[in-house]
């Protein structure tokens, strides 16, 4: 409405101290007249006016801009509207367009525009005012980071002439039926490519059934948390690293379900084969002893039941179809996966490679008293940081201290450190992001959703401080790669 006087705060909640500090030296009796969206947050207001700061002449408008709306399509569709732009409003249209002005700001590129809209990567799903433009450059996300995702997912489309949709960039390079098909390279019939993933993925050695399965469980035992499995890239990258380390040793502080603990396993005895162990000569790594090793650390016991459990499968029937197998019956009604309930548990692979499951309330206590040499164990040419992550830069220090953990040289591998694509916002103004800019009183959100989003963006903000950190530290040398959720891979000096 022309000449109404915006109260700029970012949260409903941040009214009552700008209406005291506006309305200090307002008379008393003075009209005050208040609207909202729907009319809710007006009756809250006034209440607070008439009660609380005591104003004797307040009003609202009944029901808010979409009562008024309403009423002037209903009974003077003529007229025109005194309130000018888009209404803003709760539900899947997210706004509802009263006149032609554009009076917002492109949240890309600063144009003027009207239109408002939440970023199309699902794992960001930022609200935003966008211009067309932008929306169609950017296939409607808010940033680089998340075209990448969206574009590499698949997911993308732009808006055509006609005002339908047609496929994204990535998906009229490689899916645009006659004129660009691939050559399958098990040297079946052509295929289409869809996104770059299954592109990459198809040319790609081809991972082991069992890891197929160990997804598959982690979604039927642990759904909430089955986006957390490393995947076939990340875990091909980890077993390769493993494959070409000095020693095939490995300390993981996260087993999970164990996804990526069969991952290093698995590089861990190429890595022994490679320095003459095996059959042959059976000699198996130790946690003290040196020789190709995984030394998992877990504080669930209820993951780490699943992980021992698909660990048991690996080592006694290998990761080919077998091992799927055997994996596969956890799912049976009649098999039960139990909650771990000791302290450790050991595995040998291949008859060269070494693996331990220990369980611990406190990862990092355990890290540093390694680090302290007061536990038994050998050095290990990778560490594997998939935990806490508001103490991210604490487990560096473990391991960068001294020789005790890490071997001077060795890997550092920190997972996460994209956390969704939102260190991109709070990286703006170098501070972080500010998660109390969030409203509660956003009716379009379902409760459970907001804390969780509050969540990611907190974390978003120290895995920011960390990736600013580390890059500085000139005890190490950091390389972050944009695979999967982020993964920065950090050599020791």
């Amino acid at each position: 409405f022309e000449l109404a006087e915006p109260l700029e705060t970012e949260n409903f909640r941040d009214s009552w101290d700008v209406l005291k500090e506006r309305l200090r030296d307002v008379p008393k009796d003075a009209p005050i007249m208040t609207y909202c969206t729907g009319g809710i947050r007006c009756v809250k207001v006034s209440a607070y006016l008439t009660q609380e700061l005591e104003f004797t002449n307040v009003s609202r408008l009944a029901g808010g801009v979409v009562a008024y709306d309403r009423t002037l399509n209903e009974k003077a569709p003529t007229e025109e509207p005194m309130f000018k732009g888009v209404n803003y409003v709760f539900d899947g249209r997210m706004g509802r367009r009263i006149t032609d002005d554009q009076l917002g700001t492109c949240y890309t590129c600063g144009r003027k525009t009207h239109l408002v809209t939440n970023c199309k990567n699902p794992d960001c799903h930022k609200r935003m005012v966008q211009c067309e433009y932008c929306r169609d450059s950017f296939f409607g996300t808010c940033s680089e980071a998340c075209k990448q995702r969206v574009v590499n997912s698949g997911m993308a489309t732009t808006r055509n002439s006609a005002g339908g949709t047609q496929s994204s960039t990535s998906e009229r390079l490689f899916a645009t039926g006659e004129e660009e098909k691939k050559e399958d390279p098990s040297g079946g019939e052509d295929t289409i490519y869809s996104n770059l993933d299954d592109y990459s993925a198809a040319h790609s050695t081809e991972r082991w059934p069992l890891l197929r399965e160990v997804e598959s469980n982690t979604a039927r035992f642990l759904p909430s948390g089955a986006h957390m499995v490393s995947g076939s890239m990340q875990g091909g990258l980890l077993s390769t690293l493993t494959s070409a380390s000095r020693g095939g040793r490995v300390l993981e502080i996260g087993t999970f379900t164990g996804y990526a603990t069969a991952c290093f396993l698995e590089g861990a005895a190429a890595a022994g084969a490679c320095l003459g162990g095996g059959i042959a000569d059976p000699v198996v790594g130790t946690r003290d002893g040196g020789g190709p090793f995984v030394l998992s650390l877990e504080r669930d016991r209820r993951a780490l039941g699943l992980a021992a459990a698909h660990l048991k499968a690996m080592t006694e029937h290998g990761m080919g179809d077998e091992g799927a197998k055997e994996a596969s019956k956890l799912r049976s009604d009649n098999i039960e996966v139990k909650d771990f309930g000791g302290d450790s548990i050991s595995f040998t692979y291949n008859n060269i490679a070494g693996c331990e499951l220990l369980r611990v309330n406190d990862a990092l206590a355990t890290v540093e008293e390694m680090a302290s040499n007061n536990s038994p164990h050998a050095a290990f040419d990778i560490a594997f940081v998939d935990a806490d992550k508001t103490r991210l830069m604490e487990y560096v220090d473990a391991l960068v201290g001294n020789d005790n953990v890490l071997k001077k040289g060795g890997l550092i591998l920190v997972d996460n450190v994209l956390w969704k694509g939102l260190v991109l916002d709070a990286a703006i103004g170098g501070n972080g992001y500010d998660s109390s800019s969030d409203d509660d009183e956003s009716l379009s959100e379902d409760k459970n959703m907001l804390r969780k989003n509050r969540r990611a963006r907190k974390l978003a903000n120290k895995m920011h401080r960390f990736n600013s950190a580390i890059v500085k530290d000139d005890r190490v040398d950091v390389l972050m790669m944009n695979l999967r959720d982020g993964l920065s891979m950090i050599r020791k000096r």
